[in-house]
């Protein structure tokens, strides 16, 4: 396995910030393009939104954030403590201004999935050769 890393942070609306400046730094210092980093940005702001907005908490009142390069992939997760409802894709609307966060990740993202067997977990995968 490459370089990867695991957070914990805070089950909370300011976490998304948090983790991109963390994201930001692994892969700048694992010389990802600006294009990669942009994406992966939106991407996992959106699946900790959706975490927060949507799931539960650990034990410990957090959820679990990781990173990791697999030869030319960027994998992304984001872990709660939920029981997982209905994950897929909501259609952009022109009025909504919540459910939205799936869409953008199955836009941004080259795929993306959800695990539920120990809470939820989503998963998304973005190419580095961009």
């Amino acid at each position: 396995m490459g370089a990867h890393d695991v957070i914990r942070l805070p089950f909370e609306a300011s976490s998304p910030a948090i983790a991109r400046t963390r994201l930001a730094s692994f892969l700048t210092v694992n010389r990802a393009s600006n294009q990669v980093i942009d994406d992966a940005l939106i991407v996992i702001s959106e699946m900790i939104a959706n975490a927060v907005s949507h799931g539960s908490p650990a034990a410990d009142g957090a959820i679990e954030i990781g990173w990791s390069i697999n030869g030319d992939l960027l994998e992304l997760s984001v872990t709660d403590s939920g029981v997982g409802a209905s994950l897929k894709p909501v259609d952009f609307d022109e009025d909504s201004l919540s459910g939205r966060g799936l869409a953008i990740i199955n836009r941004v993202a080259d795929r993306w999935w959800v695990d539920l067997e120990n809470g939820t977990r989503v998963n998304a995968a973005l190419t580095l050769s961009r």
